[in-house]
């Protein structure tokens, strides 16, 4: 290595000293999903910095996603996905599918790639020690030609009721990294499906998190001329959101972010996962990548 390289590279570390002094001890909720799930080259760049993270004393939970493998395996056997409004509809059959998918093949492979890196990763479904409490997602639609709103049945869809933090917060204190699969279960001991930026959203509240980092295959919110948005607030987002700027897809994702904020979370960044070691260059640079919200 050169002088040049090696005193970039020393730049870099003295930029990052005021951040990580401000992470130090702190819970960072990080949902996981995207072409960072996919891409090779980014499951290990996401691998390594979430192993650095802990190295140096921040606490790192993470929360996946699963949504591309559980389609490619339910295609495997034959069985159709339906989405409505976005949501794939879990039948019975299709909620073993997403259990053995989300908590085993893929919740697995995401502990082995930390560990394999350095890590110690742990892995658990929101059913482990009854860490998530879950109930039916209930979805109406209101249409002009009907007296009352239509009642769409989504199956073993779910949204969180409650989540008891304590095995994540005793994996935390021992020096472990928590992955998790956004499964709820229910008072009926059914099993439910959740998005996992909701799962995060709420994890990250409920622990008292100072950030919640979304990886997003998008650069963050764009304003109408394509410009990167960043330090928003909710006044500013609800804004955004009147005139059209947000819309489709980010929907979801800005409201859980502002949620988070509005509960006791610092900050939430909507970051892009398609970056190397976009979480690192979201915590610990002046530049980051992606939209940071505030409440």
């Amino acid at each position: 290595m050169d002088k040049k390289s090696a005193i970039n590279i020393a730049s870099v570390l003295s930029e990052a000293l005021p951040y990580l002094q401000r992470l130090n001890n702190k819970t960072i909720v990080i949902k996981f999903g995207g072409n960072a799930m996919i891409d090779d080259n980014l499951k290990n760049s996401f691998a390594r910095d979430i192993v650095l993270l802990k190295q140096v004393g921040v606490n790192p939970v993470v929360v996946h996603g699963g949504g591309p493998q559980i389609g490619k395996l339910l295609e495997k056997i034959g069985k159709k996905s339906t989405f409505i409004d976005g949501m794939r509809v879990t039948d019975s059959e299709t909620m073993d599918v997403v259990e053995m998918v989300l908590g085993g093949l893929v919740n697995k492979s995401i502990v082995n790639l930390i560990n394999h890196n350095g890590g110690q990763a742990v892995g658990l479904t929101g059913k482990d020690g009854s860490m998530i409490r879950a109930r039916k997602m209930e979805m109406t639609r209101e249409s002009p030609e009907l007296q009352a709103p239509e009642i769409i049945d989504l199956g073993h869809v779910g949204e969180v009721t409650t989540i008891d933090p304590s095995i994540v917060n005793t994996l935390d204190a021992g020096n472990f990294i928590p992955v998790i699969a956004p499964i709820g279960v229910g008072t009926d001991s059914a099993s439910y499906n959740i998005n996992a930026d909701l799962v995060a959203g709420k994890m990250a509240t409920v622990l008292g998190a100072e950030k919640l980092l979304l990886l997003t295959n998008t650069v963050g919110i764009l304003d109408k001329q394509d410009n990167i948005l960043t330090g928003l607030n909710g006044k500013k987002v609800d804004e955004l959101i009147a005139d059209g700027t947000i819309a489709g897809g980010m929907l979801p994702k800005v409201r859980c972010a502002l949620d988070a904020v509005h509960s006791g979370v610092k900050t939430s960044h909507i970051i892009d996962g398609r970056v190397e070691h976009a979480v690192l260059l979201e915590l610990l640079t002046d530049e980051g990548v992606g939209t940071l919200i505030k409440s």
